[in-house]
């Protein structure tokens, strides 16, 4: 399929509080953006690119465009429910999500350049649920975050955006934007739990492409 023609920008619309609304058209959106995309193999943890802060996103043109969809894909092949671009190997500050929340409603959407908006204490319930990464392949531990998150961004094409959400989507969005910034879900576990992540990562084959450390 050809490139995507910016003259016809698939802008998510808004809520009455300026929340981007990612849950329309999900199966169609994701299916576009995969389709005209590559899969790539999947960086996991000891690559560089995954302990560095990214760079930020500063030109939005058909190179970033055809990034997102190369991570649409690669995320599809991975079967992940997020994925930042330095999970392929790329330094710069975007994810993409095809992630449902605690309600089962799906949400897909693309992020450059995220930050995580601090929360007030009463909006602060913590949820320690399992957690799992496509870097640290078949490893799951337990590691409490806030039930609700809010992201502000850009798109793909530059137009600034605020992503919320709540449960498993909100554990992905703080997820990702961590990575971004050169953290895994492991730096915040406990020395013995990131020990016995990396045991479980040892001890499996993952079920996706991955790239090598040397």
């Amino acid at each position: 399929m050809a490139q995507q023609d910016t003259d016809h920008q698939h802008v998510l619309p808004v809520d009455d509080e300026g929340f981007v609304i990612d849950t329309e058209d999900c199966e169609e959106r994701e299916q576009a953006y995969r389709e005209r995309g590559a899969s790539r193999p999947i960086t996991v943890v000891g690559n560089p690119v995954l302990h560095k802060e990214c760079q930020d996103v500063t030109e939005f043109d058909d190179e970033l465009r055809k990034l997102v969809d190369d991570m649409f894909a690669s995320q599809r092949t991975a079967e992940g429910v997020g994925l930042a671009a330095n999970q392929i190997g790329v330094g710069r500050k975007v994810f993409v999500y095809d992630c449902p929340d605690d309600e089962g409603v799906r949400h897909v959407g693309v992020v450059c350049n995220p930050k995580l908006v601090e929360l007030p204490a009463e909006k602060r319930r913590l949820d320690d649920s399992n957690e799992g990464c496509l870097s640290v392949p078949t490893a799951y531990m337990p590691l409490a975050r806030p039930d609700y998150a809010e992201v502000t961004g850009q798109d793909e094409y530059g137009n600034p955006i605020k992503v919320r959400g709540t449960g498993y989507f909100a554990r992905c969005l703080q997820h990702e934007t961590d990575h971004l910034y050169g953290y895994l879900y492991i730096d915040r576990l406990s020395k013995r739990d990131r020990k016995d992540a990396l045991r479980q990562m040892a001890e499996n084959e993952p079920r996706y492409p991955v790239v090598p450390n040397d």
